[in-house]
């Protein structure tokens, strides 16, 4: 038994280094896009940072109420 070449097709798939639009539409109207999606999703938005904004200010001034307690 003897062994027959056979060529095989395959498809390369690369980026140019020179390439400049790798991804035109991310960037297209990018301050009109992240307005929109805030304006559908403020209540969401609210929602997630009120809770940790309050946690955050809450830890501040318990720990500045520890350090200032031997003062008093």
């Amino acid at each position: 038994m003897g062994k027959i070449p056979v060529k095989i097709k395959s498809v390369v798939y690369a980026l140019s280094p020179f390439q400049q639009k790798v991804m035109p539409g991310l960037w297209k109207d990018f301050t009109s896009k992240v307005t929109h999606k805030f304006t559908d999703n403020w209540l969401g938005a609210v929602l997630l940072v009120g809770p940790v904004a309050g946690v955050y200010t809450y830890v501040q001034h318990y720990q500045e109420r520890e350090k200032l307690e031997h003062r008093y």
